[in-house]
């Protein structure tokens, strides 16, 4: 049984390969960048959201399953445009090839940012209305509604969107990559008050994830939502890093309230909301069909930050 895996050079898909190898599944590797995979035995190159049909539908030869992680983010020279094209045009064709040349499920990494923006404060689960408020959220709403059209156009429900919370692990970028450098310091920071609660999840467990939708009997749902068993708040998320490091805590606790007013005045409204949000992902529907979310997060932000340090 052949899956095909894009994005294998990502933080996601490479923890996906090897998941799906130690389950002795084969691999067909789809890349941008072919010949950074030499190695990889079955790797083809991955056709641009404008390749003819026939592109994509070669892709499907001899392939049961396909897992999509490819995607533009954390890019800060994308604009609208260039999102739609990589996370929406481009997932929408490998969809539509998907549901004519195999027979198997289609697994779409998405994200929360396709449901809510940074600063929304609440509970995220399968249920919780779509309103993404970034280039990259629009994308990737556009890139959920595209798989799912394109599997009902052939009669087929065996689609789905997996959205992750932020993920964390070796090569990773973004907001989390940031405050993980920052943690990096022996100055005090005034992060006490930052109490706002957040869920996440490793790229070992991400992969767990798509193991269990391609493996787990019955028909698939629409999306699910995954995340870690205790999420945490962004205080704790700099102690487990800067415990990692070998650093204080030094964490001042400064009230909220002129940090606020601070962030107002300089015109960073937005960066304080998503600093103070609160985000909980609910993975109960996963935990419900068997799969079981990570319960070590501390633990493993803390040795993820001891490493880093180690390979300096």
């Amino acid at each position: 049984m052949r899956v095909l895996v894009t994005g294998a050079t990502g933080l996601i898909g490479r923890q996906v390969i090897d998941r799906l190898r130690q389950a002795r599944f084969d691999i067909r590797v789809v890349s941008r960048q072919p010949e950074r995979l030499s190695a990889a035995g079955d790797t083809l190159p991955l056709p641009g959201a404008d390749a003819p049909d026939a592109a994509f539908l070669a892709l499907m030869r001899d392939v049961t399953h396909v897992v999509h992680c490819a995607a533009l983010n954390n890019d800060r020279n994308a604009g609208e445009a260039d999102y739609r094209a990589a996370n929406a045009a481009l997932t929408g064709r490998l969809a539509k090839a998907a549901a004519i040349g195999t027979g198997g499920r289609f697994i779409y990494l998405s994200s929360i940012r396709a449901v809510a923006g940074p600063g929304f404060s609440g509970t995220i689960n399968e249920a919780t209305p779509p309103a993404p408020q970034c280039a990259y959220g629009r994308s990737k709403r556009e890139g959920e509604i595209g798989t799912l059209e394109a599997y009902a156009s052939t009669g087929r429900a065996d689609a789905t969107a997996l959205r992750l919370p932020p993920v964390f692990g070796e090569g990773m970028k973004g907001n989390l990559a940031s405050l993980m450098r920052l943690a990096d310091t022996a100055l005090p920071l005034p992060a006490g008050a930052l109490v706002g609660v957040r869920s996440l999840i490793a790229s070992e467990t991400a992969a767990d994830a798509v193991l269990h939708l391609l493996s787990r009997p019955g028909a698939l749902r629409p999306a699910y939502v995954a995340g870690n068993a205790i999420p945490l708040a962004m205080s704790e998320i700099i102690t487990a890093f800067r415990q990692g490091f070998g650093r204080p805590r030094r964490l001042l606790p400064v009230p909220a309230i002129p940090l606020r007013l601070a962030a107002t005045l300089l015109g960073k409204q937005a960066a304080w909301q998503a600093l103070s949000a609160t985000q909980i992902c609910d993975p109960s529907l996963l935990a419900s069909e068997g799969w079981a979310p990570e319960a070590d997060t501390f633990d493993r932000l803390r040795d993820l930050a001891r490493q880093a340090g180690q390979a300096r």
